[in-house]
């Protein structure tokens, strides 16, 4: 059974305040639980509906549909500078996400950089929570495999570019990315829909791309979306 309580306690984590204050989040699905007790996260509780009744786990969901199990995990410790500038010095490919807002594109660009082998994603402090439910979800469990490491891009930027690697971004006036080298090292910015790359990691950018549309010149949508944008990027640079 689960207590009028605990139901009370999980359904409060449905607020950023309340999984910030407690240091948990929600996963649910079969397979996401199960991915989350083979981790290194630890799982404080597992509720199964069979346990605790379908009207119990309906109280308890973050979803529109209950799932048949739901997991409360801790949420781990941030890395510390030190953690970062020891990444930084293995050389990686790593993203960076300036002001990316939408829960779903972010757990969608986690789950493309799992696909891809991208080392980290650092994400400015606008970007939304990487424990949103919503997101968490959309992840489909690449958030056990990949660390999204929340921080002020600029001094990110500039440490990559200061160890010799590059700094790439996308931008509307950028190089063909079809016709570039990129390589296997650096950071590849990746700004919001609306307002693509800030002001403040703008100027660091050493190499700027752009992903043409096709037939090039062709008039037609504005913008791809940031998770699309991704994808195409990473693979691009995997190839």
């Amino acid at each position: 059974m689960i207590s009028k309580a605990e139901i009370k306690r999980i359904a409060a984590l449905r607020a950023k305040k309340q999984r910030s204050g407690s240091g948990l989040f929600v996963v649910e699905g079969e397979k996401m639980v199960a991915e989350a007790l083979q981790s290194g996260f630890e799982v404080e509780n597992v509720y199964r509906v069979e346990d605790i009744g379908e009207e119990a786990m309906s109280r308890i969901t973050m979803l529109s549909t209950p799932s048949p199990a739901l997991a409360l995990v801790r949420i781990p410790q941030a890395p510390s500078d030190a953690d970062i500038d020891a990444l930084i010095a293995r050389r990686p490919l790593c993203l960076a996400l300036d002001a990316v807002r939408d829960p779903g594109n972010l757990g969608t660009i986690v789950r493309i950089a799992d696909w891809f082998g991208i080392d980290a994603i650092f994400a400015s402090s606008d970007t939304v929570e990487l424990y949103n439910p919503k997101t968490v979800q959309a992840t489909m469990g690449a958030i056990f495999r990949r660390k999204v490491i929340y921080c002020y891009l600029p001094d990110v930027a500039r440490k990559f570019a200061a160890a010799g690697m590059p700094v790439f971004g996308t931008f509307l006036d950028g190089n063909d990315i079809y016709s570039e080298t990129l390589g296997t090292e650096g950071l590849i910015v990746m700004g919001s829909e609306s307002n693509g790359i800030g002001d403040a990691v703008a100027p660091l950018v050493t190499r700027r791309l752009y992903i043409p549309p096709y037939p090039r010149g062709a008039a037609g949508s504005e913008s791809l979306n940031v998770a699309i944008a991704t994808a195409i990027t990473c693979a691009l640079f995997r190839k």
